[in-house]
């Protein structure tokens, strides 16, 4: 950074200042957790053998600071080159009719649910609601550092058993959504969208919202001619919002699909998505005859399921993200 015509370059002394930044962190972090260990190291040194106040207060510090040490080395599993992005989450309704369309709105709320307590920002880029009930299928953008991290645990079919509130004979039903997530791509990625390259589609607004909702044709909709890919966003003020938010989950699109085509181990993962159906899903959410959520994956699970669809997802993300890391380093082995 201190060499002669380093600053004439914005995007390249945006990102070089920008990875100082988090290499500092992360630096900064960890000789926090240094001080802290010799500042308990001292204490024990010094405390009497009977102050029994003194002893739990410093194990309660020693559990604290061996919680943090934990955290900030599950954050090592994000080693992908776009685990710190924002994320865009895409929910999608399966086999069940309206029972996946409710199944889809209650991974939205535990998907909100968990983002809120990470402290991370949603923004709900397209929905479409269902023809009695629910959500067919809804886009969210999550924006916070390693959203994109922790939620790419959660790509594949998540299957509901319950008993139906839209059954007026009480049977049970088993309901399955999707779900996807890409990272949400940088500015100092390029990744060239021509006008002639696309088709903007103006329409007007469904759903909830302010008068121009309904007025104005603030709903866009642009489909990228060659590669067929269609995005929408009709969530923002206007038409201009509408088609920035909407060019964002656009670009971040086609790098997805230049990413597959260009990994063959990212291809071939991808090629193995199976239908939303019986089967195919990474997690079951079971709440009648008994209660459990069970990742298929990690065989990790919970007889908690209303923690879960509170958000409670950590656990679930860490398993998943840790199993992960175990067999990539078994390749390389």
């Amino acid at each position: 950074m201190s060499k002669p015509g380093f600053w004439d370059d914005k995007a390249r002394s945006a990102k070089a200042t920008k990875e100082l930044k988090e290499l500092k962190e992360t630096a900064d972090l960890w000789q926090e957790y240094k001080n802290k260990y010799k500042e308990l190291s001292e204490l024990i040194s010094i405390t009497e053998t009977g102050d029994e106040n003194f002893h739990k207060e410093i194990k309660s510090n020693i559990e604290r600071l061996l919680s943090d040490i934990e955290k900030t080395q599950f954050k090592a599993t994000f080693s992908s080159a776009f685990d710190r992005n924002s994320a865009i989450l895409s929910i999608n309704a399966g086999a069940g009719g309206t029972e996946s369309c409710d199944w889809v709105s209650m991974l939205l709320r535990m998907y909100t649910r968990w983002a809120q307590n990470k402290g991370f920002r949603l923004q709900i880029s397209d929905i479409l609601a269902g023809e009695d009930a629910g959500i067919k299928n809804v886009t969210v953008r999550i924006i916070g550092d390693y959203s994109y991290g922790y939620l790419k645990s959660e790509i594949g079919v998540h299957r509901l058993v319950r008993i139906s509130p839209f059954d007026a004979n009480r049977r049970r039903h088993t309901s399955f959504a999707s779900v996807d997530v890409i990272p949400e791509i940088e500015d100092d990625i390029q990744i060239e969208i021509k006008p002639d390259d696309i088709r903007v589609d103006t329409y007007r607004a469904s759903g909830a919202g302010g008068q121009h909702v309904n007025v104005t044709d603030s709903a866009v909709r642009i489909t990228h001619l060659s590669s067929g890919i269609v995005v929408q966003c009709q969530n923002e003020r206007s038409q201009y919002q509408n088609k920035q938010v909407a060019l964002t989950i656009l670009r971040a699109r086609l790098y997805e699909k230049m990413r597959q085509e260009k990994e063959a181990k990212t291809m071939l993962e991808h090629s193995k998505k199976k239908k939303i159906e019986w089967g195919s899903q990474i997690r079951s959410y079971v709440m009648h005859p008994y209660t459990m959520v069970k990742d298929h994956r990690t065989d990790y699970e919970t007889g908690n399921v209303g923690a879960v669809m509170d958000g409670e997802l950590d656990a679930f993300m860490q398993a998943f993200l840790k199993s992960q890391k175990s067999e990539s380093k078994n390749q390389q082995i």
